[in-house]
């Protein structure tokens, strides 16, 4: 298991490497200059010449790639052209709202997705296992934005007045604002990889909630966090289902299961305590491949419910050529990506004593 994990971690940095090599040459490839976006289309050539100078554009990307990596190296994300702020107070600031989107909308996924699968699977051919992947496929179908706008529409206009009315944007109602862990617990005096851990703990409304204590502020986050977490889980939740319910189906049929029957065992001791657990292999398997896919999908979501995090900002940032804010969220979240699909990998042997990850 140990030799397993520290290969991985190697094959960790070729595989960050060439992402960011891409990102970095493609950035500075694609047509349009960033001087024109930050001084307007009136700048004169001279007035570029310097911005170019200053930034240090004017040099060949290799060049440039190389200052980067060292910037890296050091912890410097860069400055943002279009902003002025250092890019990793932006990525304090907008990754957590991303991150915990993605988790809650994945939470809800997994939870309805493997319960839907189960239910499927256990009557299989009936009509509730075509009602339920016909939902299944409905959910697949749907796209996010026209969901979004739907539920916005059904929650916050329809049913307004109600004690079902839910907030259709922001994250937290003005004037409810979560205290910052660093004053709640006076730890001021924290420095480096601490201090930056507990920030980004801190901008996540139900993480500092929760921490804090203030319950206000964590119903205010839970339900400004309810429709697009299921606006941005309904298509993974749609994968899972019918995953579950294929899963189980191949496996109920094995000779093991047939036995369990075969010694009096109930058919729902036969199915959790049997069948799923080695059903849960592609199960997992789909959940870290949606979860990395939502933290760079979100997007579309962000925008509806106007929530202040990475996707709108990123867009904004490609269209401005923006290059160090583009690169620093590739980069974080290819390194979630791996980190969750390594997470799903050591996993397998859990769940599968059959596996040996050597």
């Amino acid at each position: 298991m140990l030799s397993f994990l520290v290969r991985r971690l190697l094959l960790l940095v070729p595989v960050l490497f060439g992402i960011l090599f891409v990102t970095f040459s493609l950035t500075r490839l694609i047509p349009g200059d960033p001087c024109l976006v930050a001084l307007g289309e009136r700048a004169t050539e001279q007035q570029c010449m310097e911005y170019r100078e200053r930034m240090g554009l004017n040099e060949s990307i290799p060049v440039q790639f190389v200052r980067y990596l060292g910037n890296l190296a050091r912890g410097d994300l860069g400055t943002s052209l279009r902003t002025k702020q250092p890019v990793g107070e932006i990525v304090l600031l907008r990754l957590p709202v991303t991150v915990e989107l993605a988790v809650s909308s994945m939470i809800l996924a997994t939870i309805v997705g493997v319960t839907l699968g189960i239910i499927s699977a256990y009557w299989a051919n009936s009509w509730v296992d075509v009602l339920t992947m016909m939902g299944a496929n409905l959910g697949v179908s749907m796209p996010v934005f026209f969901l979004g706008l739907m539920l916005a529409y059904f929650f916050a206009i329809m049913l307004r007045g109600t004690p079902f009315w839910l907030p259709p944007s922001g994250r937290l109602t003005p004037g409810i604002t979560p205290t910052p862990l660093v004053e709640a617990f006076h730890l001021q005096g924290l420095k480096g990889l601490p201090l930056i851990l507990v920030t980004f703990a801190s901008n996540m409304a139900t993480v500092n909630s929760l921490v804090t204590g203030n319950w206000k502020v964590l119903g205010d986050a839970l339900r400004h966090l309810i429709l697009p977490a299921v606006t941005v889980g309904t298509i993974p939740m749609s994968i899972i289902a019918r995953m579950t319910r294929s899963s189980l189906l191949d496996v109920v049929g094995l000779d093991y299961i047939r036995t369990a029957r075969a010694k009096g065992l109930k058919e729902r001791l036969v199915i959790f305590r049997h069948a799923l657990r080695n059903a849960m292999l592609p199960i997992i398997t789909i959940v870290g491949l949606q979860l990395g896919a939502l933290l760079g999908g979100a997007i579309l979501t962000e925008t509806v419910f106007g929530l202040p995090g990475v996707g709108t900002f990123m867009m904004d940032s490609i269209f401005a050529r923006d290059y160090a804010v583009v690169q620093a969220f590739v980069v974080i979240v290819a390194l979630i990506f791996v980190g969750v699909n390594l997470l799903v990998d050591l996993s397998y042997a859990y769940l599968d004593p059959r596996i040996r990850l050597q």
